[in-house]
C-alpha cells in the first residue's frame, strides 16, 4: 500500500485532541486510530504490538539476519490532530497533475501567493481538504510514511537493525511524549516524523513558557470616578504596550523569538492576559521573562501593590542542548536525505516537538519532514510524490550500516 493511500484512510478517522482535558488521551476517539494501527501492524508482521491504556501504540520490526548488533532506531509520529480547526468529517481531495496555480477547495482558494511551496509542487498529485476541515497530514502523514517504509523494508528484505515504532496521542496539546514508555520502546535513539519539507531536519526548538497576567481594578460610578477608579482593562492594555511591538509572531521568523498574546478578557474590575513566550536562545528567553516581571513591578509601583500579578511557567526547552552532543544521528539523517537525491537542510523549529521532551528524557530525537504544509487549518496540503520521498528517506535512514554515518 502506498503512503498516500494510508493517509487518506487515516485522515477520515476523527482524532482531534482536547487541550481542556486532564486525561491521556485527551479524547477517547484517538483510540479509534490506535486500534486500527494495532491491527495493521500485526497483519504486517510487527512484533510486540500493543496499545496501552493511554492510546500509545507500540511495535517493532525485528532486526534482519546478521544485523542484531545494529542500533535500534525509533520512529515516532502522533495520532491526534490540532484543536485549532475542525478535524471531524475530513474529506481528502486528490488533485492529479497540479498546475502550480490557484486551486479552489470548496469556498476557499489555495494560492501560491499565500503558500509559496505550491510552486514547487507543479506536476505533483496533491492531497488537500475540501475547505471545511483540516487534513490531518500533521501527523497522519508521518504515521503513513513510517508504516509504508517498514512494509517495504520487510518486503524487500533490506538489512536493518531492530526498528522500534510508537504512535503517540496528544502531541498537539504538548502531552505526546509525557507517558511514552522508553523501556518498552527500546530504541537507542529515535526520530519523530512530524515536519514539513522532505529535506528538512529539525534539531533545535524554541525555549517556551506561558504567562498569566491578572489585573485588578477599582470600579465606581463613572460620574464620581475621579481619583478613585482604576480600570483593570486599561492597565492590561498598558502592560501589553510595555512589550516590544515588533516581537510578535506575525513580525518574526527563523530564530527570532516573540511574545504572543493568545487570550484577553476584562472589564473595569478585573482583566486577564494570557501569553506564550518563545526564543531559541536561552539568554534571550530569560530576558523575555525578566521584562515581563519588571513590567509588572513598574505597574504596581504606579498603581499600587497587587494591581498586577504575573505567573510564569516553563513549558519546554530547546532540544539543541541535548542534540548538540549527538550530531551523529543528525548526520545519519543528512546521509539518508542525500541518498534520496535531496540536499539536507537543518531548520530550527518555531515551536516544539515530542522529540524535545524525549531528548531531555534521555532519548535523543531529531525531527524529520513529512512533505506536508499549511498545517492546522483548511489550507493544509501534501503531495503524493513528497510522501514517497519521505518513505525513501526513512528506508535509507534505518538501513545504513553502523559506521557509515558521514561526519
Amino acid at each position: 500500500m502506498k503512503a498516500y493511500e494510508r493517509l487518506i484512510r487515516y485522515a477520515r478517522i476523527h482524532t482531534t485532541s482536547d487541550e481542556n482535558s486532564d486525561t491521556t488521551p485527551s479524547t477517547e476517539r484517538q483510540f479509534n486510530l490506535a486500534r486500527t494501527l494495532e491491527d495493521e501492524m500485526k497483519a504486517m508482521g510487527f512484533e510486540a504490538v500493543s496499545v496501552d491504556e493511554h492510546a500509545y501504540v507500540y511495535g517493532a520490526v525485528p532486526a534482519s539476519e546478521g544485523c542484531g548488533d545494529w542500533p535500534c532506531i525509533g520512529l515516532i509520529a502522533h495520532l491526534d490532530t490540532a484543536p485549532d480547526f475542525s478535524g471531524e468529517g475530513v474529506k481528502p481531495q486528490l488533485v492529479p497533475d497540479y498546475d502550480g496555480g490557484e486551486l479552489p477547495i470548496g469556498n476557499r482558494i489555495l494560492s501560491p501567493q499565500q503558500f509559496p511551496d505550491l510552486k514547487k509542487l507543479a506536476g505533483h498529485t496533491l492531497i488537500t481538504t475540501d475547505g471545511n476541515t483540516l487534513l490531518g497530514a500533521d501527523d497522519k502523514a508521518g504515521v503513513a510514511e513510517i508504516l509504508t517504509a517498514c512494509e517495504e523494508i520487510m518486503a524487500e528484505k533490506l538489512p536493518h537493525g531492530r526498528i522500534a515504532v510508537c504512535f503517540a496521542p496528544d502531541e498537539e496539546i504538548g502531552h505526546g511524549a509525557a507517558l511514552l514508555d522508553l523501556g518498552k520502546f527500546g530504541a537507542d535513539f529515535a526520530y519523530t516524523v512530524d515536519g514539513g519539507d522532505p529535506e528538512e531536519i529539525n534539531w533545535e526548538t524554541f525555549n517556551a513558557a506561558g504567562a498569566e497576567v491578572d489585573c485588578r481594578g477599582v470600579n465606581v460610578h463613572p460620574g464620581e470616578a475621579k481619583g478613585i477608579m482604576r480600570n483593570a482593562s486599561l492597565v492590561a492594555m498598558e502592560f501589553a504596550s510595555m512589550l516590544p511591538a515588533d516581537e510578535r509572531p506575525e513580525k518574526t521568523e527563523d530564530r527570532e523569538g516573540f511574545f504572543h498574546l493568545t487570550q484577553m478578557q476584562g472589564d473595569v474590575e478585573k482583566a486577564q492576559l494570557r501569553y506564550i513566550i518563545r526564543d531559541h536562545d536561552a539568554g534571550r528567553f530569560e530576558a523575555r521573562k525578566h521584562l515581563m516581571t519588571e513590567s509588572v513591578r513598574a505597574l504596581n509601583e504606579k498603581y499600587g501593590g497587587g494591581t498586577v500579578s504575573l505567573q510564569l511557567h516553563d513549558q519546554y526547552r530547546n532540544m539543541a542542548e541535548i542534540l548538540a552532543g549527538h550530531m551523529d544521528i543528525v548526520r545519519r539523517a543528512e546521509n539518508a536525505i542525500r541518498k534520496a537525491g535531496l540536499q539536507p537542510h537543518c531548520v530550527p523549529v518555531r515551536g516544539g516537538t515530542d522529540g524535545a521532551q524525549l531528548s531531555f528524557r534521555g532519548l535523543p530525537c531529531p525531527n524529520l519532514g513529512t512533505g506536508g504544509a499549511a498545517f492546522h487549518g483548511p489550507y493544509e496540503h501534501i503531495s503524493v510524490q513528497n510522501m514517497d520521498l519521505c518513505v525513501r528517506i526513512l528506508k535509507y535512514l534505518v538501513t545504513q550500516e553502523p559506521g557509515a554515518v558521514r561526519q
